[in-house]
């Protein structure tokens, strides 16, 4: 006569461990509370074994000014300390394009050495400064989302590190939930206006809201020069960083270049 078993306890059980999932690298992203779109874009980019991404929201009024980028400073340290306490990180990404040029590159860095003492750590500006050197590009063309008073942050901060901008356009959006709902036909058509508009040697899109890696193969044909974006520049230089220099196909011209 068969008996049912009742209830039966394995007890512990041997298991091994491995170098988990970020055994060639680890990157920390410090992601805006109001971006609906670098997780996203750093999902299709970064699509290499071994190498994970970890995010911590930072919280952000959604109304983009001067102000406001401003009001960041004391939240990046905080928000540092939240991405795998205790574990190592190989790089710590800042995402937001207007802050880091509002307060300063080097200021994003000391709050993030706050937290993270002599960890590699980038910016998307920091990103699009390395972009344009990798792909010998000197002559500018920018694209942002952002209101006339942002965009003068901007300007400024191009200009005094160097950069030469040959043409600017700005979709005028003020609230980064609406940035991050700007059409890719809406931004296609902004990086061909300015590719026509004058000799470039490269297109940036500054705000990690904006979408361009989903369409950035099409974008650059039509364009007939080297794009990147925030986004796109901040994943391509975290992966430089981290001491990868895998050509991950379908990413466009600057994923084919080492720093």
């Amino acid at each position: 006569m068969d008996v049912e078993p009742g209830f039966v306890d394995l007890g512990v059980l041997p298991c091994t461990l491995d170098q988990g999932i970020a055994s060639r690298a680890a990157i920390g992203l410090l992601v805006l509370a109001t971006d609906q779109t670098m997780e996203h874009e750093f999902a299709r980019l970064i699509r290499l074994p071994g190498v994970a991404t970890y995010a911590a929201r930072l919280f952000n009024d959604a109304d983009i000014t001067p102000e406001t980028l401003r009001a960041m400073r004391d939240r990046i340290m905080p928000a540092t300390e939240l991405i795998l306490p205790s574990l190592h990180l190989d790089v710590v990404a800042f995402g937001c394009t207007s802050a880091s040029m509002a307060l300063g590159e080097e200021e994003v860095f000391r709050q993030i050495h706050r937290a993270r003492p002599g960890v590699s750590c980038t910016t998307p500006v920091t990103a699009a400064f390395a972009a344009f050197k990798a792909l010998d590009a000197r002559r500018i063309g920018v694209l942002t989302p952002y209101a006339p008073e942002v965009n003068a942050v901007v300007r400024r901060y191009l200009d005094s590190r160097g950069v030469q901008v040959a043409a600017f356009a700005t979709f005028d959006k003020r609230d980064d939930r609406e940035a991050a709902r700007i059409t890719v036909d809406s931004i296609t058509a902004g990086v061909v206006a300015l590719a026509r508009s004058t000799r470039l040697d490269a297109v940036f899109l500054s705000c990690t809201s904006l979408r361009l890696v989903e369409s950035l193969t099409a974008i650059e044909a039509m364009a007939g020069v080297p794009v990147t974006s925030s986004d796109h520049a901040l994943a391509w230089h975290c992966l430089r960083l981290a001491g990868l220099n895998d050509k991950v196909e379908g990413t466009g011209s600057l994923f084919g270049c080492d720093i």
